[in-house]
């Protein structure tokens, strides 16, 4: 197998040299695209993203000035090739330190000779003064750092004993303590009875490649961190907000608080079965002022922050609005004329009841959203639905109304979309209408909410889900 001369000394011009120009043309001008947008990058160093954009960018410049100038190596004459004493060869100029790869190198050890030759450049990258000999293959870990000598021992017998190609890095300290990367690549040169009779390797200084990949490394790690930590914040705040704004109910609560006939309520809200941002579901419990009581439950598009401030927008507007006497469906309407003026548009859907303790009568409403259950006895059914679309949907569109006359013992579910894990719709209807019998037996809506969780608390949940349970017990 020939060895080549030197790495850093092509050994021929490419023919035509056109080719070679036309890469090198696109090659700057490649350069000067990607350092006009570095240049309108903000230099922001306390902004973790910017200094990650900003380490990929010098990174891919380093890449383009190095393409660049082996593009022209290729493109120029060969130097004379290193068959001259050190002395007669002029030194060749350092290369700028900033470059990532121009520094190249190469050498042969003849095993059969004992004869070393190393081109000039490889003096400079392992720190060697230009008129010493060439190290042979046994003095070379001499000069590489004690944790790496094992690695460059390594390699070399496997090339030389077991014929593998030397493919490895190891560091090198130079006189003035500085330490360098250096890539080492080469194959055994086998002789007519297979034996190895020498060795090339080409090497190349590969510092200024490894300090900028390590900056873009921690500036995407601390980029992360950045991220993370500010998800965390988030979501923090969003549980803070939902918790603020939602009814912080332990057990079962009495509407009115005083009065012959009662409403015994219990709510509560099943989290997602994995890490989640926090939705925008709802349930609310509200007396009123004229013997009645407000029940809601309902979603808001959206999660995190964003979602639990648009809860408390819509939260407030639905207890300021029912405070002032208005019915479910005019409320519903002024829910989705609201929706429709904030700065991010979304969607709701909602069921509002409005449960008169004198005639024992809710009238109810709906935007888009499951009808609340009635049970009664040990059978169960939904209420039969009036129209009406999500909020934010179709804006004008109204919302109609629904009564129904209850008896002590009836008992309402009023839930979200996602209660019941892997089913949505009728077939969530008929998984929560099964529950009918449990229901029966259990001497408060607390105990109805309870059985609802043990039934669907542990299933495969991907989003946050609301019930409440009102029962009529007086």
């Amino acid at each position: 197998m020939p060895s080549p001369l030197s790495a850093d000394r092509p050994a021929a011009r490419p023919p035509g040299g056109v080719p070679v120009d036309a890469l090198i043309s696109q090659t700057r001008r490649l350069k000067g695209e990607v350092d006009a947008v570095r240049r309108d990058t903000p230099a922001d160093a306390g902004d973790p993203r910017e200094r990650w954009r900003r380490a990929l960018y010098d990174l891919a410049m380093h890449q383009l000035d190095d393409l660049d100038e082996h593009l022209a190596q290729l493109r120029d004459d060969p130097p004379p090739a290193p068959g001259a004493s050190a002395e007669e060869l002029p030194a060749p100029p350092a290369p700028p330190r900033a470059s990532l790869l121009s520094r190249v190198g190469s050498a042969e050890w003849d095993l059969l000779t004992d004869e070393v030759s190393w081109s000039g450049e490889l003096y400079r990258i392992l720190g060697r003064d230009p008129a010493a000999p060439p190290l042979t293959l046994d003095e070379l870990p001499s000069l590489v750092l004690d944790e790496d000598r094992p690695r460059l021992t390594e390699m070399v017998t496997g090339c030389l004993v077991d014929g593998r190609p030397i493919d490895g890095e190891f560091r090198v300290m130079h006189a003035d303590d500085d330490i360098r990367t250096v890539h080492m690549m080469g194959e055994p040169v086998l002789g007519a009875d297979g034996s190895t009779v020498s060795m090339w390797a080409v090497l190349r200084d590969i510092s200024e490649l490894r300090r900028c990949r390590r900056a873009v490394s921690e500036t995407r790690d601390s980029l992360h961190r950045h991220r993370h930590a500010a998800a965390r914040s988030e979501h923090r705040l969003a549980v803070e907000l939902q918790e603020a704004v939602l009814p912080a109910w332990h057990g079962s609560l009495r509407f009115p608080r005083r009065g012959p006939r009662a409403l015994d309520v219990a709510a509560a809200q099943l989290p997602p079965s994995a890490q989640a941002s926090v939705g925008g579901d709802w349930y609310d419990a509200l007396e009123l002022s004229d013997d009645a009581t407000l029940l809601g439950v309902g979603e808001l598009t959206g999660r995190g922050v964003a979602a639990a401030s648009g809860v408390a927008m819509l939260l407030g507007a639905v207890r300021g609005m029912a405070l002032s006497g208005a019915a479910p469906g005019p409320l519903l309407d002024c829910l989705d004329r609201l929706l429709g003026t904030t700065a991010q548009p979304a969607l709701a859907g909602a069921v509002c009841l409005r449960y008169r303790h004198d005639t024992r009568t809710a009238v109810w409403a709906r935007a888009g959203h499951p009808a609340p259950l009635l049970y009664r006895g040990r059978t169960g059914r939904a209420l039969e639905a009036p129209h009406g679309a999500l909020l934010g949907a179709a804006p004008g569109s109204g919302h109609g109304q629904a009564e129904e006359t209850l008896e002590v013992g009836d008992l309402l579910l009023l839930h979200t979309d996602g209660l019941v894990p892997g089913h949505t719709g009728t077939a969530a209807v008929h998984r929560l209408l099964a529950l009918a019998p449990r229901f029966a037996g259990g001497r408060s809506a607390q105990d109805c909410v309870q059985e609802v969780v043990r039934e669907f608390g542990a299933g495969e949940r991907a989003e946050h889900a609301c019930v409440l349970v009102a029962r009529i017990a007086s």
